[in-house]
């Protein structure tokens, strides 16, 4: 036996030290035994390492597999695309939306909803939503648990993106659609942001019936954005989302309340979270009785403005909500009071900014008035309501004032020889009342001495031409609405009276501050528009310049009007233009006009004059005698062939008319010249006073 203290010999002889002698000292670092063990550590080290890399190979394999797998098959995206067009108004609020393929679907961003909704869908729905990858384990693992001890499904472990996978692409509830809805979940957390998901989800979320989204849901339920809603009504429509049509509040009343009570009793947390006297008030509201009709508003409008719009748009426009329901209601009352297929439009607009307020296309969806068009563009004879522009140009160029005396006598020019309405004549009257009677002859008489195709330019040059019959030339029956124009075309008109004679279009679109161009002096125009303040004959505000129109054989009746804010018309007539017998301006369109002003804030007379005239024109900054061309007008268009009339107002004669620099043949004490062009071109026509003033205009002959 081996002495005590030593080893004891296990392997016949061998030292337990590794088969050494007994006593022996240790082996040599460079021994066998050691090269071998040496060699098995580095084998093991590579082994490790060639699994890393298989492993590494294996998982951007998988990588590439996955992302190979989504460029072949991305997430299918058209029914979230697919969706309405909503037509908003100044203050964003939804005047109008149009569906798409008769589901009322409209875009929601997160960002269009209360912040408490966020919190009470994922607290409700995911909550873990914030951190996991599409797939909560978690809650996959305790649906499968809940399906093996009840045999049936129980919870379906889905997260938020999961169902915004579903909702999608909707397939039937098979494991296979489960095992879908996950791998689609993984993509969209791969290309979508956790907020851009949540989009999807707000947007396609069933909402009883044909409604899908929340903001569709919002609007139908409560009749409002769903950025107002409270909290009774956020968990609502998260409510909804999970049994469309079981919790339809107008069908299920109590089942609604009790699936809304639920989604408000879970605990959301982080921002947006009710506090326990809001989760109190929300559990005692009711649930909504009926659904709502979605927004309708400025049916028309909305119709022209969604021509060409990508689905889902949001269209803002210059409207007021409030004005346009008001305006729209007007209508309505006035409408049963016309005759039969009889149609009315209106139009009303901010004179400083030119954006349209509110506007009445006619009787939307009425077939027997033609309800499909939009009359506010159709072109009709204005009759009387041109009358206010001649006035001005007259005003403008001397030719009278509001004060001269005009005679109201039977006048005939060549072939043509108008008559007043009633047939009679008026006698000398004053140029002020013969425009607020209306009166045509003395009308006709000034268009005469002003010119009509100087006329006609000036229309042309505020943006509103005369429309007339293929080859026609303007000629004096302008005066009394002898052309085409627009309720459109005739209320950017008026405005000219309201701005200082400048004029620029209308829009219903918010921009930048439209350009305006000077056509009427600043004077003439005030004087107009005070001349036209009156009195409503049936009562109305007051400070109100209006006036009205009434084509030949009573087929269109107008009435605008302006105070110092707001310019408004109004159109009555039948579509396919058949008479309407008795039909004027005066009792069809203009107690419609006096309670379209009624609606505006009101405004004193005394604004509307000074507003009519800035920059001091009032009291004489635009001398009356200053040299100016009455004929032609700059940029006129004049055909070839004939003699043209050069006409000047003002300045001290003998006067000298030039074209091209070229002088002309005209008698010293005259203020015309006559110029025969030599042929198509552009020209320049230029008058020099006694003084050495200039006035000049560009004009081209074809």
């Amino acid at each position: 036996m081996p002495p005590p203290g030593l080893p004891r010999n296990s392997g016949g002889g061998e030292a337990a030290h590794g088969g050494g002698q007994l006593g022996a000292p240790p082996p040599h670092p460079t021994s066998p035994s050691l090269a071998v063990a040496g060699e098995g550590w580095r084998g093991g080290r590579a082994r490790i390492r060639k699994r890393a890399a298989w492993s590494l190979g294996a998982f951007a394999i998988l990588v590439l597999t996955f992302f190979t797998l989504d460029r072949l098959f991305p997430p299918n995206l058209s029914r979230y695309r697919a969706a309405g067009i909503e037509i908003l108004d100044r203050d964003a609020r939804t005047l109008s939306v149009l569906s798409a393929a008769g589901t009322w679907r409209l875009r929601t961003d997160i960002g269009d909803v209360p912040p408490h909704l966020i919190a009470m869908l994922i607290a409700a729905e995911d909550r873990r939503f914030r951190h996991h990858p599409g797939v909560d384990p978690v809650a996959l693992a305790r649906a499968s648990a809940q399906w093996i001890r009840a045999g049936r499904v129980v919870s379906g472990g889905s997260t938020l993106t999961m169902q915004a996978a579903r909702l999608l692409e909707p397939r039937p509830r098979t494991l296979r659609s489960k095992l879908i809805e996950i791998a689609r979940a993984l993509q969209l957390e791969a290309r979508y942001s956790k907020d851009e998901i949540l989009g999807i989800w707000l947007t396609l979320a069933p909402q009883g019936g044909n409604l899908e989204g929340l903001r569709a849901g919002s609007l139908a339920w409560f009749g409002r954005a769903p950025a107002t809603l409270d909290a009774a009504e956020s968990a609502l429509l998260v409510a909804l989302a999970r049994k469309p049509e079981a919790l339809r509040p107008d069908r299920h009343a109590e089942a609604a309340r009790r699936a809304r009570d639920a989604v408000l009793l879970a605990r959301a947390s982080g921002a947006g979270e009710v506090n326990a006297d809001e989760r109190a008030h929300a559990l005692a509201q009711a649930v909504p009785q009926r659904r709502l009709p979605m927004p309708r508003l400025a049916p028309h409008l909305a119709r022209e403005l969604s021509r060409g719009a990508p689905a889902g748009a949001r269209i803002a426009t210059t409207l007021d909500r409030d004005l346009q329901r008001a305006a729209e209601r007007l209508a309505g009352e006035a409408l049963r009071d016309l005759p039969d297929r009889a149609a009315l439009a209106m139009v009303i607009a901010d004179i400083d900014s030119r954006e349209i307020r509110a506007l009445v296309g006619g009787a939307f969806g009425e077939e027997s008035r033609a309800g499909m068009l939009d009359l506010s563009r159709a072109v009709r004879s204005p009759g009387s309501a041109l009358k206010p522009f001649l006035y001005a140009l007259a005003f403008e160029n001397g030719v009278a004032r509001p004060d001269s005396v005009i005679a109201d006598m039977p006048l005939r020019f060549g072939a043509y020889a108008p008559e007043n309405f009633d047939r009679g004549f008026a006698g000398r009257v004053t140029a002020a009342d013969a425009l607020r009677q209306s009166l045509n002859l003395p009308a006709v008489a000034l268009l005469n001495e002003v010119g009509a195709l100087r006329f006609a330019s000036m229309l042309k040059a505020a943006g509103v031409p005369p429309r007339l019959p293929a080859g026609a030339e303007p000629s004096l029956p302008l005066a009394l609405g002898g052309a085409g124009m627009t309720l459109r075309g005739m209320v950017s008109l008026y405005a000219v009276l309201g701005d200082g004679g400048r004029a620029a279009p209308l829009r219903v679109a918010p921009g930048d501050d439209v350009l305006r161009t000077p056509v009427i002096a600043p004077r003439a125009a005030a004087q107009v528009a005070g001349v036209l303040v009156q009195r409503f004959p049936e009562g109305g505000p007051t400070g109100v310049a209006w006036k009205t129109g009434t084509s030949w054989g009573g087929r269109d009746a107008w009435a605008l009007g302006l105070d110092a804010r707001h310019v408004a018309g109004v159109w009555v007539g039948r579509p396919d233009g058949t008479p309407i017998p008795g039909a004027q301006g005066r009792t069809l369109a203009l107690p419609v006009l006096a309670r379209a002003f009624a609606l505006l804030p009101a405004a004193p007379r005394e604004a509307l004059a000074v507003r009519a005239a800035p920059a001091n024109a009032m009291a004489g900054a635009e001398p009356a005698d200053r040299l100016r061309l009455l004929f032609p007008m700059p940029n006129a268009v004049l055909m070839e062939g004939g003699t043209v009339t050069i006409r000047a107002a003002g300045g001290r004669r003998p006067l000298t008319f030039l074209v091209d620099g070229a002088p002309l043949e005209a008698e010293r004490a005259r203020r015309e010249a006559a110029w025969t062009p030599p042929g198509p071109g552009f020209y320049r026509v230029t008058v020099l006073d006694a003084d050495g003033v200039s006035a000049r205009a560009e004009l081209r002959v074809r």
